[in-house]
């Protein structure tokens, strides 16, 4: 062998070569820092389910209140559509009152100025009405 080797160079390495290299303190892994990353890690994880949570449950209120308002507008529109046809069923109700009113007094002022013309208008209509039932009978 040589002889202005050290001994450390001369030592047989653990894989079986003759000849080591030098190794630093942080090449080596400590058990204890690994253990210190896994429970971080884990904290973090514990951490992200946290606010994962907290961010659903947040989600979940905001789609319920906008639910909530979004059926609150669409029965308040209801509502006043509902109305609108509610009043304007009532005005045509009131103005098809108005027109049978106005018609029947028509008919009344017709009668009292010319009562043997109303009389036999209304003898023709009975005629017609009797030649339409007998026609389908």
């Amino acid at each position: 062998m040589n002889s202005h080797l050290s001994p450390e160079q001369t030592r047989p390495s653990p894989s079986g070569s003759s000849t080591s290299s030098p190794r630093s303190d942080d090449d080596e892994v400590r058990p204890d820092s690994f253990g210190e990353t896994l429970s971080q890690l884990s904290r973090d994880v514990a951490s992200l389910k946290n606010t994962f949570a907290l961010l659903a449950s947040q989600a979940g209120g905001e789609a319920a209140k906008t639910m909530r308002n979004m059926s609150d507008a669409v029965a308040s529109q209801v509502g006043d559509t509902a109305g609108g046809v509610a009043d304007a069923g009532s005005d045509l109700a009131t103005s098809a009152k108005e027109h049978a009113k106005t018609f029947a007094s028509e008919l009344e002022a017709m009668a009292r100025r010319n009562p043997l013309g109303t009389i036999a208008g209304t003898l023709v209509i009975g005629v017609i009405v009797g030649m339409m039932s007998r026609g389908r009978g």
